[in-house]
């Protein structure tokens, strides 16, 4: 076993790493706000230019859980620069695309070459910090999760309506070209243990048709109206049949492409749960927030970006306190701390209404921060800490791809209950308007001037209003709930929270 590796530079290998985590991740939101732009110049129609997002989701989704795989091929370096580089090339060639296709394609490459690097990131700040320091650099990373996703829509508004929407992909190709230079001249003296493991084919193929499947049907099933629909019928029976087959065997091969065993650890298990868990309904609440002001409160979306971007403050400021001082406490504290406020945000969302101002819910979103900022770190730290040390690229990559899974569950789920609890709220809402109830003629005379057409579209327009609030506060009375039982979940782990894998083996051996 070698001494623990330091880079010549560790502040220069922090921000190379950084950066690239920062790239990839702002690219799974950049996108969103430009779609009806690159729509238009694409002559697609809106629908179609969904698969901008969905097609870098799949790809990333199916590459993730092969990182474990990969390194042990190529190595933790090797791997992260190849990615890093090929990034920045995908990410130019679907700046000059001049057809959805085109567009289409490499938006899948670029997925697929995006899978690995947030695991191996990972993998290799705990292998560079001592392990006392660990604790900061997961704090770091954890602070670009929050802050990228935050940043990406209201960077892709602004290039998108100053310059034009290429740009969204062209200014990946600098930072890229840094980062992996920066990584591969710091970390090149880094000994790495390569294995030949050969390749699990049934494992591979039935890991990309399954979870290509379920995540084609989480991305369209809300648009094709879900099992009312053959395609999405066929699709889900597909998923199915391929996961199963996946899951039994890799659980029973020799040497299979994605390691399940690694959920024998307690530590994994628990930590794991808790993250995707808290990770899917955070991610419900960032999706619905944005949608609900834009559709019920008539914000634009720059101003939607506004009243949202304050979740990332307190992140922000707290990153460097977290980083320093947390491994001194009882992190299974910290993460139902974290839960606890982000459940309290969820049943103060549920109280709103359709006056609510721009200030409390900007002042929400602050709070919500302070969950955030505290949520990324203990949890991945509990997550890790009973791992060994060449499992830690693998187990970071699966729970990684679990947790972004869970994303897209929770994605599909939330708007399909906001949209359905609507219809039943706007139903209920209707029973009571008729024109023999004096109050409804009352009501009507006033508002249409004797026109009772114009009477009618507006007082609907008023019940669905009504009804879609309605059902955002129930949304959010059940994402709070989540949150209280994730509190107790977090305590089936078991301290101590170090890794197992020590300074030494932390990236490698």
């Amino acid at each position: 076993m070698s001494t623990h590796f330091r880079p010549p530079n560790l502040a220069l290998t922090t921000i190379g790493l950084s950066l690239a985590t920062f790239m990839q991740v702002l690219d799974t939101t950049i996108a969103n706000v430009s779609l009806p732009t690159i729509a238009g110049n694409l002559g697609v129609s809106n629908d179609q230019s969904t698969w901008v997002i969905t097609s870098f989701a799949v790809s990333m989704a199916i590459s993730l859980p092969l990182t474990g795989f990969l390194t042990r091929r190529f190595g933790e370096v090797k791997l992260f620069v190849w990615c890093t580089l090929l990034f920045s090339l995908t990410s130019f060639m679907c700046g000059v695309s001049q057809s959805m296709g085109m567009l289409l394609l490499f938006r899948a490459l670029q997925g697929a070459v995006a899978g690995p690097m947030y695991p191996v990131t990972q993998s290799l700040l705990i292998g560079v910090y001592p392990n006392e320091k660990r604790g900061m650099a997961l704090a770091l990373l954890s602070m670009v999760t929050v802050v990228a996703p935050i940043a990406g829509p209201i960077l892709g508004g602004w290039i998108t309506d100053n310059y034009s929407w290429p740009w969204i992909f062209f200014i990946n190709v600098p930072i890229g070209i840094f980062a992996s230079v920066v990584v591969a001249a710091q970390l090149r003296e880094k000994l790495e243990k390569l294995e030949r493991p050969r390749v699990d084919y049934v494992g591979l193929v039935t890991l990309i048709i399954g979870v290509g499947a379920l995540q084609v049907v989480l991305d369209k099933g809300n648009d094709a109206d879900w099992f009312h629909s053959n395609f999405i019928i066929i699709t889900s029976i597909v998923s199915a049949i391929s996961l199963a087959i996946f899951l039994i065997w890799e659980l029973t091969d020799k040497d299979p492409i994605v390691d399940l065993k690694l959920f024998r650890h307690r530590n994994f298990t628990t930590g794991t749960i808790a993250m995707v868990l808290g990770y899917a309904a955070f991610f419900s609440i960032a999706l619905l927030v944005p949608l609900w002001l834009q559709q019920n409160l008539g914000y634009t979306s720059t101003w939607a970006g506004f009243a949202t971007a304050p979740l990332g403050v307190i992140p922000v400021l707290l990153t460097f306190f977290v980083g320093k001082y947390a491994t001194r406490m009882d992190l299974r504290l910290l993460a139902a701390l974290s839960f606890m406020v982000m459940g309290a945000t969820c049943f103060m969302r549920a109280d709103f209404y359709l006056q609510v101002d721009f200030y409390h819910v900007a002042m929400v979103q602050l709070w919500q921060g302070l969950g955030v900022a505290l949520f990324f770190m203990p949890t991945l730290t509990i997550l890790l800490s009973d791992l060994q040390g060449h499992e830690i690229a693998a187990g970071s990559g699966l729970s990684t791809f679990l947790r972004t899974l869970g994303g897209s569950f929770s994605a599909s789920i939330t708007t399909l209950m906001w949209t359905r609890r609507a219809v039943t709220h706007h139903e209920q809402l209707a029973e009571h308007i008729n024109p023999y109830n004096p109050v409804s003629q009352a009501a009507m005379q006033h508002l249409g001037h004797g026109n009772p057409q114009l009477a009618g579209s507006m007082i609907n327009g008023m019940i669905t209003q009504q009804s879609f609030q309605i059902s955002f506060n129930e949304v959010f009375y059940v994402l709070g709930w989540i949150f209280i039982v994730l509190m107790g979940v977090i305590w089936m782990a078991k301290p101590p929270f170090v890794s197992k894998g020590g300074p030494a083996t932390a990236g490698g051996h």
